[in-house]
């Protein structure tokens, strides 16, 4: 699949087949993930992967949205080793969530070049994850449920809704 199908094609998957992911293919989405630009090349993005039934319920209490998919990422940064922007009006706006996201970016595209859906779930009670798993020192920034997409799942129709550039770009 050719960049812009592929980047076109994506959707948030949001009911899932009962059809397990590899491990093959969760490594691979990792290793998208770890080949993401981050501020100075610090790598502070933290990822859990939880497939295990009872993990899985413990992600149920912590947000409505897993969709039944049979794996999730926990998806965080290292609040010690994140940079602060150094423009920050209160000192505190931190880089971790900006490399998360292209980290997370990454990952959710490679999952869709393997045939995986993702939805990107900012719905959770974080100090709740974090209790549920032992998670310390670290932000939670999102959810990545994935797996294969079941049969019946089409994209919300609002995933078609795209402003003109002229609405969201400025040439200067």
């Amino acid at each position: 699949m050719e960049y812009q199908e592929l980047i076109e094609a994506r959707y948030s998957v949001r009911k899932y087949s009962d059809k397990p992911v590899s491990e093959e293919d969760i490594r691979a989405i990792l290793e998208a993930g770890r080949v993401a630009p981050t501020a100075r090349n610090l790598q502070t993005h933290r990822i859990w992967v939880v497939t295990k039934p009872e993990d899985l319920a413990k992600i149920d209490e912590c947000s409505p949205c897993r969709f039944n998919a049979p794996a999730v990422l926990i998806c965080a940064y290292d609040n010690e080793q994140t940079l602060t922007h150094p423009d920050s009006l209160n000192g505190d706006w931190s880089y971790g969530i900006l490399d998360g996201a292209i980290v997370f970016t990454h990952m959710m595209l490679k999952a869709h070049d393997l045939g995986l859906g993702t939805c990107w779930v900012g719905l959770f009670d974080g100090p709740k994850v974090q209790e549920a798993f032992g998670l310390e020192g670290v932000t939670v920034y999102s959810l990545m449920p994935f797996g294969y997409a079941a049969d019946d799942c089409v994209p919300n129709p609002r995933h078609f809704e795209r402003l003109p550039l002229e609405e969201t770009v400025t040439w200067l």
